[in-house]
């Protein structure tokens, strides 16, 4: 029998999306083939410090920590033990991992991450959302940890988070797209009605305002008149130092799914139907009754029009291993709209994303097999590059 591939499942981490990482990690973990991996569940708690193993599995709800079974647990009892036993070695990596090592454990547990556990996986799928995840900065410590990991890079994944970035470069490549505006907090506390004002000029109502740099619509709302608008910045204001306010159009919304590296391929498009007046955090996540519709009912014109914007969306940034983007279809004229891209979308069995993927004919395990093996794909790659240089080139 061949070596099984070791998985870190990396999950938490101090973002308002920590729950929401939580329930999308528990799905991956207990989906990985047993028979292929061992998995070694890594969380974050809400404080930022790590921890690993069963006592990363702590950080789920009660209801929640016993999905694996008795063998699986003993299996990552043993892997968390050999490694923290082992002494640490010398190595290229060691101020990074004794960053990581010396994370202040949280009350009750005896470890944070070892050392030596990051050099003894081979893949890690990093199943964070929002910031200190999808932002680039776990990307960036595995990138010095030199080891493969699911999804997009440090650059991708830090213009995929932040809004206005994104959709400045989205319009520098001539995406299409509804009309936005930027500000920061600052700005709100030194003159809110400025700012008020400057949305109503430029953006008009209705509109929405967001958190420039957060998912899973936290901290989105409505905004139809001055004293919503008012209010909707102060709540985003609670979410991030810059804020994004969008033109609110009447519109279908519609998604689909990105695969691959360097020659992406795409899934069917989907359509939200949200229970509530747009798609925000209760339509997601509590309410459960919003409906979603795979495939969308679209003409083909329409649906080829959308993957091909996909792709592109999915190039611009320079994404890698999955995304899944976000168009609007407006309602009347049918035009097509980018809204943004996510690059490490929901992930449940429930999400749009692997539900557009099954939909197309690739079931959860199965993506989960082809993410795992476009992270080692682009890492091999990526130990092709020359770091010394030659003068003679």
């Amino acid at each position: 029998m061949s070596k099984k591939i070791r998985v870190g499942v990396i999950f938490g981490g101090k973002s308002g999306e920590h729950e929401v990482s939580v329930q999308s990690a528990k799905s991956v973990m207990a989906s990985l083939d047993k028979e292929k991996y061992t998995v070694v569940p890594i969380g974050i708690d809400k404080a930022g410090r790590w921890q690993v193993g069963p006592q990363a599995l702590s950080l789920m709800p009660p209801e929640d920590q016993g999905f694996f079974s008795a063998s699986q647990s003993a299996s990552l009892d043993d892997t968390v033990q050999e490694h923290t036993a082992v002494d640490a070695q010398p190595e290229t990596n060691t101020a990074v991992s004794q960053m990581i090592s010396t994370s202040q454990p949280a009350v009750g547990h005896s470890t944070a991450v070892p050392p030596q556990l990051a050099g003894e996986l081979d893949v890690i799928i990093p199943v964070l959302h929002g910031s200190f995840g999808e932002d680039g900065t776990i990307q960036g410590l595995l990138e010095l940890l030199d080891v493969p990991y699911v999804g997009a890079g440090v650059l991708a994944s830090a213009v995929g988070l932040d809004k206005v970035v994104m959709k400045t470069v989205f319009a520098a490549q001539g995406l299409p797209q509804v009309g936005f505006s930027a500000y920061t907090r600052r700005d709100l506390k030194n003159d809110t009605d400025g700012v008020v004002s400057d949305v109503e000029r430029k953006i008009g109502y209705p509109c929405f305002v967001k958190p420039a740099n957060l998912g899973s619509s936290v901290g989105i709302s409505k905004a139809r008149d001055r004293t919503e608008l008012q209010r909707a910045l102060e709540v985003a204001a609670k979410y991030d130092r810059k804020i994004i306010v969008e033109q609110g159009l009447n519109v279908r919304e519609i998604e689909i799914a990105v695969l691959g590296n360097e020659e992406p391929r795409v899934s069917v498009p989907g359509e939200i139907i949200p229970s509530n007046e747009f798609y925000d955090y209760k339509a997601k996540y509590i309410s459960g009754e919003s409906a979603l519709m795979i495939p969308a009912n679209l003409p083909q014109q329409q649906v080829d029009e959308i993957r091909a914007l996909a792709v592109k969306v999915f190039q611009a940034i320079d994404c890698s291993g999955l995304a899944r983007v976000d168009f609007f279809v407006e309602k009347g004229t049918g035009k097509v709209l980018v809204n943004e891209i996510n690059t490490m979308p929901g992930f449940t069995k429930y999400s749009m994303y692997p539900k557009l993927w099954d939909a197309s004919g690739l079931p959860y395990d199965k993506l989960i097999d082809a993410l795992i093996q476009l992270a080692l794909e682009r890492h091999a790659e990526k130990q092709q590059i020359q770091t010394n240089f030659d003068l003679d080139d």
